[in-house]
């Protein structure tokens, strides 16, 4: 596979993408669900290849639970495509308008970032999800996901490139990579490629950003705490700890570990450790879980591991700034909850907790694209520069600065007979969107 062709294709439709109109991508999205629906046996079949494989390699449970692809998955992803199709286009929106002389007019306007890298784990559901996003917001894709969904992934990309295609995107909108070695090479392609998304472990985050020159943006773990308080409500306290950790452990938004207050860890822990257990979940403790319940003794290693699956760790604390201390120690930066009634401690939480979302009495679950509303999501940042948490449609955006005149000349605004600039906001009903197909080029 030659990956510079491919990405230098992907890049010359990436400029066709980002003017497309809306109701071409809409029956884009559209024609996909439809193809998606239509072809759903042979994806099945092709999944269970996958499965079937994986239990030969002897995959670890989490990444065989996030390998499965059924008709249930298959559904759930049809409607995350439509959820996109009701959204409002991104592209072409009037961030600001400003005024900068009589007849001088200069507008900030949304645009799509061009073509994204997005290499993710053993979900193939996520490269569904991504394909659709870059196509919404009329961005070109480079996908590869992990070796143990080849089978369903290629067949995926294959029915919803053909089916985009179909609908009017350009020609080689769409492309999947398949080794390691093509990423390695696409790593290289700066010329071709405008960002890059990973998603998997620390390490290889770590080792996609210091092999590129391409920006990064995305997150490494997802180890996310759930933090009670001293004025929590203890039923509503254990049954968001259940739901954070309990609802579906294989995702970076499960909680790993669990914070309680010194106050209230006798009356908490008991009933929170019965509630765990009958979910089948191991639990590791510090020394003063371990003095209230038989739990195995927690090390440092456990604060700074995310088990995607049923495990957790839960350590008692003596003030919220310790458990500030210890989210900020050992977080990274995902998502992070407190469960109290007072609200002048939640905001003090959420102020001073260093992670992109921070969230007041409910699970770390809801820390996801689609329940966000942004139309699912082509990952989670934990970046500081450009998107942050669930990176959906706002997030696969830049701008342009358009600037309209006739004749101003910047000879006339300097010197001593100098014209002022009035920098006077304007409203942003200007029009950019034009009629494509009736449009003179020649």
């Amino acid at each position: 596979m030659d990956i510079q062709a491919t990405a230098l294709k992907c890049k010359k439709a990436g400029i066709f993408m980002s003017a497309l109109s809306s109701e071409t991508k809409d029956k884009a999205l559209e024609n996909i669900i439809k193809e998606l629906e239509k072809n759903v046996d042979s994806i099945i079949e092709a999944n269970n290849a996958d499965l079937e494989q994986a239990k030969n390699d002897n995959l670890e449970l989490p990444l065989v639970k996030r390998l499965k692809f059924d008709r249930e998955k298959n559904f759930e992803t049809c409607n995350g495509i439509a959820s996109l199709v009701s959204l409002e286009d991104p592209v072409g929106k009037i961030l600001s308008a400003t005024e900068l002389d009589k007849g001088l007019a200069l507008f900030k306007v949304s645009r799509p970032i061009g073509v994204i890298g997005v290499i993710f784990e053993s979900r193939p559901d996520a490269l569904v999800q991504i394909a659709a996003l870059c196509l919404k917001s009329g961005n070109s894709v480079l996908l590869k996901g992990g070796k143990e969904a080849f089978a369903t992934n290629k067949i995926l990309a294959s029915v919803i490139y053909k089916a985009g295609v179909a609908k009017g995107l350009p020609e080689g909108w769409l492309g999947l990579l398949e080794t390691r070695s093509d990423v390695d090479q696409m790593l290289k392609l700066d010329k071709s490629v405008d960002l890059i998304i990973p998603r998997g472990s620390n390490e290889f985050v770590r080792y996609i950003m210091d092999n590129t020159v391409i920006p990064v943006l995305g997150h490494a773990d997802g180890i996310c705490h759930l933090y009670i308080d001293r004025l929590a409500d203890s039923k509503m306290a254990i049954d968001l700890s259940i739901d954070s950790k309990c609802q579906y452990v294989a995702v970076c938004n499960a909680v790993e570990t669990i914070l309680v207050h010194e106050s209230l860890a006798k009356k908490i822990l008991p009933p929170l450790k019965r509630e765990l257990e009958k979910k089948g979940v191991k639990i590791y403790g510090c020394e003063k879980t371990t003095s209230i319940v038989d739990v195995e003794t927690a090390t440092k290693k456990d604060w700074e591991t995310e088990y995607l699956d049923l495990t957790v760790a839960i350590r008692v604390v003596p003030s919220l700034k310790e458990a500030l201390a210890h989210i900020n120690q050992y977080g990274s930066g995902h998502t992070d909850v407190i469960v109290t009634r007072d609200k002048k401690r939640a905001f003090y939480f959420m102020d001073h907790a260093d992670t992109a979302d921070a969230f007041w009495n409910c699970s770390t679950r809801f820390s996801d694209g689609f329940r966000f509303g942004l139309g699912a999501e082509v990952g989670i940042s934990t970046n500081k520069i450009h998107a942050r948490g669930p990176v959906g449609l706002e997030g696969l955006m830049i701008y342009q600065w358009r600037m309209i005149g006739n004749g101003h000349m910047v000879k006339d605004y300097a010197g001593k007979t100098a014209k002022a600039f009035t920098h006077k906001p304007l409203k942003k009903d200007f029009q950019f969107k034009i009629n494509h197909a009736k449009a003179t080029i020649d």
